[in-house]
């Protein structure tokens, strides 16, 4: 099955590149969850908008990625959220969160989709998080979580 990808896909690629992946694994996983879209000739004409989209949000070269990973680590980021007596949270702590903590604590602009969070983080207290900026750089943020 040939498929257009519309987000970042671990294993396959990002958005707006041709795949060809199994009829299974297209059709019950990726067309549902809207992470690709079936490939013709017409849908063909979107992956140019999809790739325009995509580098502007892109990170232009490898020294801009360390520019950023290098100012991430020296950065204080705290996330206020609702916890209980024992400092467990009424949810978790997610991506679009960190972003705008990151934003807010003086940090570049992040892209959500780039933060990769290994565990949930359900805790108060101090968690690190993986920020992917470059298929070669990942930049790590110290979090608080209060």
């Amino acid at each position: 099955m040939k498929l257009i990808l519309t987000q970042q896909v671990a294993g396959l690629g990002g958005p707006g590149d041709v795949i060809e992946v199994k009829d299974g694994y297209g059709r019950n996983y990726l067309v549902p969850r809207q992470f690709a879209i079936q490939w013709t000739k017409g849908a063909e004409k979107q992956i140019a908008v999809i790739k325009k989209a995509r580098a502007a949000r892109e990170i232009a070269t490898l020294e801009q990625a360390k520019e950023i990973a290098d100012s991430l680590k020296g950065l204080k980021v705290a996330v206020k959220a609702q916890a209980g007596k024992s400092g467990r949270l009424f949810g978790a702590v997610t991506a679009g969160d960190i972003a705008e903590a990151v934003k807010a604590a003086g940090g570049p602009d992040i892209d959500k989709r780039r933060i990769e969070i290994g565990n949930p983080i359900k805790t108060t207290g101090s968690h690190q998080v993986t920020v992917r900026l470059h298929p070669e750089v990942a930049g790590t943020v110290n979090l608080n979580v209060a």
